[in-house]
């Protein structure tokens, strides 16, 4: 059988290791490659969201990802989402956005559906995913979403420290408040391996290994 092959978009080299580790655990038989482009976070912050060149952007990366080979294209950064549904029609292969197949596990877990970030940016767009995945499952839900604040600052200036901390107290707070919390960042997993039993009440959801883990059923 011809091996398939894998395309990761992401907007953070720190992504390729951790996707790296899960592909290569549950997708062994799975070719990948990765585009990395870090300045369209940063673009999206300072334009406060997804513009029209960003966009296009976007859809130029999956595009050369279709041309590159893949088979199938999977993008890790949620902040991007919603350019990549609006993308994902102009390419002949499958695409998915990182966050999609957590939202599906979120609706079926609970009702009560909780979503952490730590960037505005991130935090709407995985909102709106589990609002229309709820429905398209014919599931009613209700949200809180928890933007941790100072928590990315403290990332970018280098005090995983703080961030962590600042992470932990909310997920622990909003553990007493929802049936399963959903990290909308997938810089945020570490922290849930950091804390006690006793604050992790509910299911905790990070992106990463659901993701891959709905790929291993497709691939």
């Amino acid at each position: 059988m011809q091996r398939k092959t894998l395309a990761l978009i992401h907007t953070s080299a720190t992504l390729v290791p951790v996707f790296q580790q899960l592909a290569m655990a549950r997708l062994p038989a799975v070719d990948t490659f990765n585009i990395v482009d870090d300045s369209l976070v940063r673009q999206i912050g300072r334009k406060g969201g997804i513009t029209p060149d960003i966009a296009a952007r976007v859809a130029a990366y999956i595009g050369s990802a279709a041309s590159g080979g893949a088979d199938f294209i999977l993008v890790t950064c949620s902040s991007i989402g919603p350019a990549v549904e609006a993308a994902a029609p102009s390419v002949k292969v499958p695409v998915l956005r990182v966050d999609q197949p957590m939202a599906d596990a979120a609706v079926r877990a609970g009702r009560r559906i909780g979503v952490v970030a730590t960037l505005p940016t991130t935090l709407d767009p995985t909102t709106d995913l589990v609002r229309r995945r709820a429905v398209a499952a014919g599931q009613s839900v209700e949200l809180t979403a928890r933007l941790v604040d100072g928590a990315f600052e403290a990332l970018m200036a280098g005090d995983a420290a703080r961030h962590d901390a600042l992470v932990g107290a909310a997920l622990k707070e909003l553990s007493a408040q929802v049936d399963v919390i959903l990290l909308a960042q997938a810089s945020m997993a570490r922290v849930v391996d950091t804390l006690a039993a006793a604050d992790k009440r509910v299911p905790i959801f990070a992106s990463p290994p659901i993701a891959i883990e709905h790929l291993a059923t497709i691939l």
